[in-house]
């Protein structure tokens, strides 16, 4: 299996000064290094009979599509405000520099749909707080939440009080 995680650059002080930030651009222009991202990504969840992979926006795309297909899952986009047609719910929350939402079609799973949460990376655990929010508004069963990457120093995942938690690389 290809390192994926080699191709994950730091890029110091971007967005602004005193920031690290981590480009997973190389990753996902490497096809191989993509795909085992994605397998990585997928391994604690192939047997938890997944029915819904929701996604959240943007980078969480990337990477939630892809893994829906790999478990044999539904997609289901997590927007923010004017993204979605029809009725929406919506969860307010704080980000490290602000305060965003994110909102789902109001129809967008049955009640008691098992879902899987996804996004890039755990930074201070606020958007996926957000979209655990969301999923409870829907009535779906969480099974669990998985991020690419966690940034442990900012101790996001202290903040998650749902089911497994898993990330494929933690830095």
């Amino acid at each position: 299996m290809t390192d994926w995680t080699a191709r994950i650059r730091t890029i110091p002080d971007f967005p602004k000064p005193g920031i690290a930030f981590k480009d997973i651009m190389p990753m996902l222009a490497d096809a191989e290094a993509f795909a085992a991202a994605i397998d990585t990504l997928a391994a604690p969840w192939r047997d938890a009979r997944i029915d819904a992979v929701l996604a959240i926006e943007s980078r969480g795309f990337l990477f939630g599509a892809p893994l829906a297909r790999t478990l044999g899952a539904g997609l289901v986009p997590l927007r923010k405000p004017g993204k979605l047609p029809g009725p929406v719910l919506e969860a307010r929350y704080a980000l490290e520099y602000g305060n965003d939402v994110l909102q789902v079609q109001a129809d967008a799973v049955a009640p008691g749909t098992r879902v899987l949460l996804v996004d890039d990376v755990l930074a201070t655990g606020g958007t996926l707080l957000a979209a655990q929010v969301l999923a409870q508004r829907l009535g779906a069963e969480i099974v669990g939440a998985s991020v690419l990457m966690e940034l442990a120093f900012l101790n996001g995942r202290s903040r998650w009080n749902g089911p497994p938690l898993r990330a494929a690389l933690v830095v």
